[in-house]
């Protein structure tokens, strides 16, 4: 099937996609505020520059978007009709960058998490993993005392 927008019209919606500050990362950032994490954001000290860092606890978390990063077995995860050469080529790319970065943070010896977008959409299993993953805030450390 053939693109239903004009190059100029797929070039301008193209241009708005964003890199960072995504609704899915935005989503798993309020979850870990309201359950009274602390992170950095893009931290480019951190190995692959993930989406959220945790220094002190040398945990990173990298949120992807199904499409952008092809998840197995998602339908949200399709290569486009059109161009499929070129698509097929730049999800090889990203994938490839998300298997590196992967192998570099735990080179480092830190802990990384992937939250997919589509996992976004359940927001208690999400915060749930994410809390398993992090551990536990100053302030249930503060309580145990």
């Amino acid at each position: 099937m053939a693109d239903k927008l004009t190059a100029a019209a797929r070039s301008a919606h193209m241009a708005r996609i964003r890199g960072a500050d995504t609704k899915p990362e935005w989503i798993v950032r309020r979850l870990l505020h309201v359950a009274g994490y602390r992170y950095r954001l893009q931290w480019k000290a951190a190995p692959g520059r993930p989406d959220i860092a945790f220094p002190g606890r040398r945990k990173a978390i990298f949120v992807h978007g199904c499409f952008w990063h092809q998840h197995v077995g998602c339908r949200l995860a399709h290569v486009p009709e059109t161009r499929r050469a070129f698509w097929q080529e730049k999800f090889d790319r990203n994938r490839a960058r998300d298997e590196r970065d992967l192998a570099k943070a735990a080179e480092l010896g830190w802990d990384v998490l992937v939250v997919w977008e589509c996992e976004t959409r359940n927001p208690v299993s999400v915060g749930e993993r994410l809390t398993a993953f992090v551990g536990s805030t100053r302030a249930d450390r503060g309580k145990m005392a």
